[in-house]
């Protein structure tokens, strides 16, 4: 008899305790969050992350895919972007959160066609339409039960079959699921369905007083990247589909999967919080978020990265209110808020570092207790801010105090001492207020009154470090600058043409840094959440008009790649405003629709 989701995750919840699995607790059916998670994994989508063909529908694990066939070739499984062995490549669209909507287009040897679905409750639809080339290729639907490992329909023993007719590409191909699947339909009925799916998700995404296809990219880019992990039965959203595959299934980043959440929101509530609330319960043994944990990796247990999730837990309960979603996140946060205060304090500043286990994962993970590994928690694996660092093996920290780092976590203490007080936790709140006001006064102790701006300082030397990027920025989210030092920071630094400003912001590394020339990586490229927090800092300091320009570059620059390509990037050449110059830059990465969010929260600047 097969178990229902909700009771395998309730099991689940038992089997992890029993192992005194790191991260937040797994909740009782009656909790808000598993009754979330059933919710979230109901009906088709793009579940599967090894291919974007396949569709999956849920709880049941019933699936079908199109099999293309050309010049004797075979085409069953595809990524997006230029990298797939057998040279096809998918352009995605539009995709619905929900899976009601999807199309993309594929062109493979010679031959592209578009694929549309639309899913409404049991019944899929998928309409193959020709473009150019495809006269002798042909399609079959391959379907099954089980997908993903999940135990199928009660009493379904199909397994994976394929169906014996052969279509040909000569003109549209319509396929339909409704109970049993039936590849002989008209497709004009299909036409019918996607044409109403097609529709549906353009209102649904529309946000007001935004442009449609700005809503719809966005919306999209979080839609693709979304799956379902079945061994922990949860929908999350990851980073990217091809980061999951060469990770084993699935692979989240601490900021990452928290600025999934916070763009999911605009959409979803149960996914923003499922992409928090999963990322915490990934916490290390010793407190921390970790820079990464995976399916075949594990977790590092050495490093964490960037400390923005309470910003975004913030930023949700604002927007939807839920206590239960502040009082289920809270502790994990708090004790991570504290993990930073008692390893990564020296001489009353903040340094990135990289402790060593005494595990073997410290043999499996060849950056733990090194320089880099230190540049990994920071999360700007290459920047030139860090090429002259030293390493402190003793301590386990870099020999900088880092701006970047002291202002989020000023930041941290604040937005988490916010929380506290919204759910009664009055000690907390003000031992985070003490926190965040000693921490405070280094950071404003990092104000260079010459330069006009707060550079990092070399602990080793003594001295200002003056290689800077948006992290120099990062103050803007706190109370420490005045508004004077604001003021310089943005007029003199932050819109100067020759360092950050221009037709494509913002570069990670300043345009009269040699290293800009570099466009690799952190080193001169554009990155969506450095352009996000710097705008929250502009929230606080910067005027309407400041706040409206930053916006519209962000969405050109979002906006030129989806257009040219249907891609959404990892970061983009900040000379160019392209993303798929280097193949460092992930095609669709959940964190670049970062891009086109600027300015949502605040209607009157679009």
């Amino acid at each position: 008899m097969e178990m229902p989701l909700r009771r395998i995750i309730a099991v689940t919840a038992l089997c992890a305790a029993a192992l005194g699995a790191a991260g937040l607790a797994r909740a009782a059916n009656d909790d808000p969050y598993s009754q979330l998670q059933t919710r979230l994994a109901q009906g088709w989508n793009t579940w599967d992350t090894r291919s974007v063909l396949t569709q999956v529908h849920l709880p049941d694990g019933a699936w079908f895919t199109p099999e293309f066939t050309l010049d004797g070739e075979v085409l069953r499984a595809v990524q997006p972007g230029e990298r797939n062995p057998n040279g096809a490549v998918v352009a995605l669209g539009r995709h619905a959160l929900d899976g009601s909507y999807t199309e993309w287009t594929l062109t493979w040897k010679g031959m592209s066609v578009k694929v549309e679905t639309a899913a409404d409750g049991d019944q899929d639809s998928m309409l193959i339409t020709p473009l150019r080339g495809g006269e002798k290729a042909t399609v079959r639907f391959r379907v099954g039960s089980g997908a993903l490992g999940l135990p199928g329909r009660s009493g379904d023993d199909r397994g994976a079959l394929e169906l014996a007719e052969v279509r040909p590409l000569t003109g549209p191909v319509a396929w339909m699921w409704k109970r049993r699947p039936a590849a002989s339909v008209f497709p004009l009925l299909v036409s019918d369905n996607v044409t109403r799916a097609r529709n549906a998700f353009l209102r649904a995404s529309a946000q007001p007083g935004l442009p449609t296809e700005t809503s719809g990219a966005v919306a999209s880019a979080i839609g693709w990247d979304t799956i379902y992990d079945a061994p922990h039965h949860r929908v999350l959203t990851p980073v990217s589909r091809a980061w999951n595959v060469n990770w084993g299934g699935w692979v989240l980043f601490d900021w990452d999967t928290f600025f999934a959440g916070y763009v999911a929101g605009y959409f979803n509530r149960d996914l923003a919080y499922a992409n928090v609330i999963e990322m915490l319960r990934e916490r290390a043994p010793a407190g921390f978020v970790p820079n990464y944990s995976s399916a075949r990796i594990g977790r590092s247990l050495d490093r964490s990265e960037p400390p923005v999730g309470s910003l975004v837990v913030q930023r949700l309960y604002r927007r939807f209110h839920d206590r239960w979603f502040v009082e289920q996140t809270f502790p994990a946060l708090l004790a991570w808020n504290r993990w930073w205060a008692a390893h990564r304090a020296v001489d009353g500043y903040l340094a990135w570092g990289t402790e060593p286990t005494g595990l073997d994962y410290d043999l499996q993970d060849v950056a733990v207790d090194t320089l880099q590994g230190a540049k990994y928690e920071s999360g700007l694996d290459n920047s030139p801010m860090y090429d002259n660092a030293g390493y402190d093996s003793k301590a386990h920290r870099m020999e900088m105090a880092d701006v970047g780092l002291l202002a989020l976590y000023v930041a941290d203490c604040d937005s988490l001492a916010d929380l506290a007080d919204g759910i009664g936790r009055t000690a907390e709140a003000k031992e985070l207020r003490v926190r965040s006001a000693a921490f405070g006064a280094k950071l404003a102790a990092l104000w260079d009154e010459k330069r006009g701006m707060y550079l990092n300082r070399d602990l080793a030397r003594g001295a200002p470090s003056t290689r800077v990027s948006p992290t120099n920025f990062y103050p803007l989210l706190t109370q420490v600058p005045t508004p004077v030092q604001a003021r310089r920071m943005i007029r003199e630094h932050l819109f100067n043409p020759a360092e950050f400003w221009g037709e494509w912001v913002f570069p990670a590394t300043p345009r009269n840094d040699p290293a800009f020339r570099d466009q690799f990586y952190w080193r001169g490229r554009i990155w969506g959440p450095m352009n996000q927090l710097v705008y929250w800092g502009l929230e606080r300091y910067g005027t309407a008009d400041e706040r409206r320009q930053v916006a519209q570059k962000s969405e050109a620059l979002l906006l030129k790649d989806w257009r040219e390509r249907g891609q959404i990037h990892e970061n983009y050449n900040a000379a160019r405003g392209t993303g798929d110059d280097v193949t460092s830059s992930d095609p669709f990465y959940s964190w670049g629709a970062l891009l086109g969010v600027l300015g949502w929260d605040e209607p009157n600047l679009q």
